[in-house]
């Protein structure tokens, strides 16, 4: 059996992955800001040099997977914290536990996107580029005052809608960059993002009711009539993180239902052009 990392432990498509991969057999270490095995703040340095030191040690220097599960939504106040959290939170942990990832010979990873990343037409690029340069203070300061000039009414309805998006977006992004590199490939360690759709968990929730929620009254399309449910995502986590998933590196699945190709049913495949 293996040791495994999941951060946003505690409820949510987190806790129901964490509880997938114990029911496997699997020792899961998770994070998050309570009510977990390393309690940290992801969105600093501080808490996730903590937390990536707390693990390595938990896990002798040894991990088969990590689910970067962690992360805030738009209904969040201010861009800055989704910055950090949603972005460099994932970014900075799997650098810091990528040798243990290698040094299990077979290393898996899933961070948590979001099918926003492709339905959301307020990517910001700008902030697409800091996020990849690495620039968390830049790409922070410019996130706010990227949401102060947002028109009122859109913040009102979703504050951090463009930075909830792109965040997703520019992590999608990084990814695909980084699973092909020497450093993570050749070390046979794997890097896989999975962008959920409309997920029933806390986040979407935010104070409201299960039950009160009308697929039909959704904002994006919903084909298949229904919203999806933790578990849904958490399976896919676990196939991802499995041995077995040996040739798939790079790539983002989309668990929405079909949101995303109800509405881009063009987008993929899409050809290259010389």
């Amino acid at each position: 059996m293996g040791n495994y990392v999941v951060t946003g432990s505690a409820s949510g498509m987190g806790a129901a992955t964490a509880d997938r991969l114990r029911d496997a057999g699997h020792t899961v270490i998770g994070i998050d800001l309570r009510d977990a095995d390393i309690t940290a703040d992801l969105s600093t340095d501080e808490g996730r040099a903590a937390a990536v030191s707390e693990a390595l040690e938990r896990c002798a220097g040894r991990l088969d997977g990590v689910a970067a599960v962690a992360g805030v939504g738009p209904s969040m106040p201010d861009a800055g914290t989704v910055v950090s959290i949603n972005y460099f939170h994932p970014v900075r942990l799997l650098e810091g536990l990528r040798p243990a990832l290698a040094a299990s010979g077979a290393g898996r990873v899933v961070v948590i996107g979001s099918n926003s990343s492709t339905t959301v037409p307020m990517i910001d690029d700008r902030l697409v580029e800091l996020l990849l340069a690495g620039d968390e203070e830049t790409a922070r300061e410019h996130a706010r005052g990227a949401q102060a000039a947002t028109p009122a009414e859109v913040r009102a309805a979703s504050p951090t809608i463009s930075a909830y998006a792109t965040t997703k977006f520019a992590l999608a992004r990084w990814a695909r960059q980084t699973a092909v590199t020497p450093e993570w490939a050749r070390q046979g360690v794997l890097l896989n993002v999975i962008a959920p759709g409309a997920i029933v968990t806390p986040l979407m929730l935010a104070g409201g009711r299960a039950e009160d929620l009308d697929a039909d009254a959704f904002p994006t399309p919903m084909p298949l009539g229904m919203f999806g449910a933790p578990e849904d995502v958490a399976f896919w986590v676990h196939q991802f993180l499995r041995p077995e998933a040996r040739f798939t590196t790079g790539a983002t699945l989309f668990v929405d239902g079909g949101t995303d190709a109800a509405m881009r049913p063009d987008a993929q495949p899409t050809a290259m052009t010389v």
